[in-house]
């Protein structure tokens, strides 16, 4: 018995940091993605560059931040790859001509303004992050 209440409180506690870590990020978009909120699978989709385009015909655009917490929680959460990884994953896109690298920059502040002002872009920023100008998605 004591066994079973020691693994009730570990799964609990383990529930409780996976949803800490998703709501350490915001996935936000330009206005004319016309989703007000996306499935985990279709964000991972589009990241990872398999999806191009919503099902409206919208193009969309993944940009990515360079480094900090809210990228390492959004590629843990989200994509399910490290940054090496996904670095990795990009290179052989662009070698086999599949794709091109996305957008990265180094600010939450720079991730705002570029989805802002670009057509069809999808990004993500720290949950505390100013959001003028951008929609923010649900992830579901």
């Amino acid at each position: 018995m004591k066994h079973l209440k020691h693994l009730i409180i570990v799964a609990g506690m383990t529930l409780l940091v996976g949803a800490l870590s998703a709501a350490e990020v915001k996935v936000i978009a330009n206005s004319s993605v016309t989703l007000s909120d996306i499935s985990t699978d279709e964000l991972k989709r589009i990241f990872l560059a398999t999806k191009t385009s919503l099902d409206d015909g919208t193009r969309v655009e993944p940009v990515l931040g360079k480094s900090g917490a809210a990228h390492d929680s959004f590629l843990k959460e989200y994509i399910g790859k490290t940054d090496a990884a996904l670095s990795t994953y990009y290179r052989s896109l662009v070698f086999t001509g599949k794709a091109s690298l996305p957008k990265s920059f180094a600010s939450d502040a720079e991730v705002v303004t570029y989805v802002a002002k670009t057509k069809g872009a999808v990004g993500y920023v720290s949950a505390g992050a100013a959001v003028t100008g951008v929609k923010t998605l649900e992830v579901k």
